[in-house]
């Protein structure tokens, strides 16, 4: 079974690996208080379509865009960085100040040189004291120490003392990456501990509904680089499983269909996540994936990521001539779905609201509180929205007043403390007739209203007129605008692939050819290789992005599940690197863990890391969830020449394991 959480549905299939075919699939809407709903409903409907017994299911494996939206949308859990033996320039260095934002830091001194020597060493009780005025403000810790990859000594002493004085989940920076740049791999632990959370209550959630459902079977994870590992594995790793989601629809992609060379798009509620597939593979990206705009260290396919989908709030820009919107990042709950859950008092509201001569700021648009308010730190303002709220779903124009107010409901939207209903392109969808999964009737109303807002001189962004309605006409709007960005993020990422700049699509001459503007000159850009639809609403929008890019486009048959057919698919693939460095001629030290060894020849030095590596790897498969897996081996050196003497700088042994996950 393949079961994929997204930001707005769960799907689940069930998979004859013998046949290789798919027996059923499911959807129910992701349900983000409670997950549970969603993925039982998923998988109880897979089941009962498949007509299979729950103890024939040999295997589950998820894939989640959890982790991805959360750092893309900025709700992941507060955490604590701690940083050992580092210069106080070094927080601005790799991205790490941004991805800091207001998370709290703690800085002491310690350290290693690239050799593994130690530099100052770690302060331990003034780390504690440090530790504990914050322990109270966060959710976890992340670690990272200067050359980490070389001794990991002081991470690990720092992460068992901080695990005895709080009892919280603690990441280590050289767990997640045997590549030097200590800020970066700050980053990426920063990440990691905002996700733990999330991801620990996927797991311990599903593993509750698989035990209920009588599903006696080992439970997998798709992680970014679109392989298999087992869920305790990536349990203190969750941040390896950004872009899951999105690497699972690639590897369903190439299952479903023949994507020798194409670009793949995966359009979900919150994100459009796209890849370049050239002779069947796609690209990993070299330097780490970028989502949410932090770079991390995480291996994971080269995905694009643009905070577009069909739940992606719409906006009239600032200072807008005209109906000039803006679409996303931000995925709010469609007017439409929310009818569906919350009955009758949406469709009151909003057509009270419509009857109203003068249109409100917030019309069309409601709030309500999520579960995290429990344990929320509000300030006055954010208290205020609140307490208004009532633990209700309300709507907003009753709880938000003035231009302070509003930025408090901002952040807490942003928080996950309180979730937004409101006007979205799957609306837009519903009052064309694209679409009709949800109530129609809030969608028209939503349409409606939005409809009324007004431009920077005061004109309505959208007339009625004898064949269309004011809502018809800024839905079509709508979903132009969504059509016209894809285009523009599926150019782009195409470009990039070419060797040419990044939004290189943005520039005058490429829109210009796009968008059909010019009378004089022909200008012609587009795709090259057809495009490959996955996501629920492939089908709705992307005929329309195809003949924009003039390519061809296939949304194969099981497109809206292609991320649950990858997950299940897929194969463990685990990596171990091994470096060895040169202090001085004749003297090589091998960096494996706490204690570098020390050869005294290079040919030693380069068998002991190969033999290390293979290890490591072998233990980490094993971890993963495979005892059946094949090793490769590689050695890679960088050599310098000295006064015409070649002198060895340091070398790198990598073990690679891949193998099917363990039915047993």
């Amino acid at each position: 079974m393949g079961v994929d959480t997204g930001g707005t549905y769960t799907d689940a299939v069930v998979y004859d690996e013998d046949a290789r075919a798919i027996l059923a699939k499911a959807k129910s809407p992701t349900t983000h208080d409670d997950l549970s709903v969603g993925i039982r409903g998923a998988i109880d409907a897979a089941i009962e379509s498949a007509a299979v017994e729950p103890v024939a299911i040999q295997m589950v494996a998820l894939s989640t865009t959890l982790a991805t939206n959360a750092l893309v949308e900025g709700t992941g859990r507060p955490a604590c960085l701690v940083t050992i033996g580092f210069e106080p320039d070094a927080l601005d260095r790799g991205g790490l100040r941004e991805a800091i934002g207001s998370d709290a830091v703690v800085v002491v001194d310690g350290g290693h040189t690239s050799h593994g020597d130690e530099v100052m060493p770690l302060d331990l009780g003034h780390l504690a004291e440090q530790i504990d005025a914050v322990a109270d403000q966060v959710d976890a810790f992340a670690v990272t120490a200067q050359f980490a990859t070389r001794n990991a000594e002081h991470e690990l002493a720092a992460r068992d003392m901080i695990r005895e004085h709080t009892g919280k989940p603690v990441t280590c920076s050289h767990q997640l990456s045997a590549k030097l740049n200590g800020p970066k791999r700050g980053v990426t632990a920063l990440l990691n501990s905002r996700l733990i959370a999330l991801i620990d209550e996927l797991v311990a959630t599903t593993a509750t509904i698989l035990e209920e459902g009588g599903i006696d079977a080992p439970m997998m994870i798709v992680r970014g680089n679109g392989s298999l590992v087992s869920t305790d594995f990536v349990r203190d790793r969750p941040v390896e499983t950004i872009l899951s989601g999105p690497a699972a629809s690639l590897v369903g992609a190439a299952h479903l269909g023949d994507a020798d060379d194409a670009v793949v798009s995966d359009i979900g509620g919150t994100t459009t996540d796209i890849a370049v597939v050239r002779d069947g593979l796609p690209d990993f990206s070299p330097d780490g994936a970028i989502v949410g705009g932090h770079r991390t260290m995480v291996e994971a396919v080269m995905m694009h990521t643009h905070g577009l989908g069909g739940d992606s709030e719409v906006a009239l820009a600032d200072r807008a001539v005209g109906p000039e919107l803006e679409i996303g990042p931000r995925r709010v709950v469609p007017l439409s779905l929310l009818a569906d859950r919350a009955g009758q008092v949406v469709l009151d509201t909003l057509r009270q609201q419509l009857d109203s001569d003068i249109p409100g700021v917030w019309d069309g648009v409601f709030l309500e509180p999520t579960s995290r308010v429990h344990n929320a730190k509000l300030d006055r303002f954010e208290q205020e929205i609140v307490d208004e709220l009532g633990g209700e779903l309300t709507p907003a124009g009753r709880a938000v007043r003035s231009s302070l107010q509003e930025r408090a409901v901002r952040r807490l939207v942003g928080r996950a403390v309180v979730r937004m209903a409101a006007f979205t392109p799957t609306d837009a969808s519903h009052v064309l007739g694209r679409q009709s999964t949800n109530n129609a009737e809030a969608a028209r109303l939503g349409a409606e209203l939005f409809a009324r807002r007004r431009d920077r001189y005061g004109r309505a962004i959208a007339e009625e007129t004898r064949e269309t309605s004011a809502g018809e006409a800024i839905s079509a709007i709508v979903v132009k605008t969504l059509v016209r960005r894809s285009a523009e993020a599926l150019l782009d990422a195409a470009l990039v692939r070419d060797g040419l700049p990044a939004k290189a699509s943005t520039s005058a001459l490429v829109a210009a050819a796009i968008d059909g503007t010019t009378r004089s000159s022909r200008l012609v850009a587009g795709l090259g290789v057809p495009l490959i639809g996955l996501g629920a609403p492939a089908a709705t929008y992307y005929p329309a992005i195809g003949e924009l890019l003039g390519c061809p486009v296939d949304v194969p048959e099981h497109a809206g599940v292609a991320n649950a057919i990858g997950a299940v698919v897929g194969k463990v693939r685990v990596r171990a690197e091994i470096m060895v460095t040169c202090p001085r001629r004749g003297v090589y030290r091998v960096h494996s863990g706490i204690d570098p060894e020390t050869a005294w020849e290079r040919p030693q030095a380069q068998e002991r890391a190969e033999e290390l590596a293979v290890e490591a790897a072998m233990q980490a498969a094993r971890d993963a969830g495979t005892v059946d897996f094949e090793i490769e081996t590689t050695w890679v050196e960088k050599v310098i020449d000295v006064e015409g003497r070649p002198m060895f700088v340091e070398g790198t042994a990598t073990a690679i394991a891949s193998g099917r996950p363990n039915l047993d």
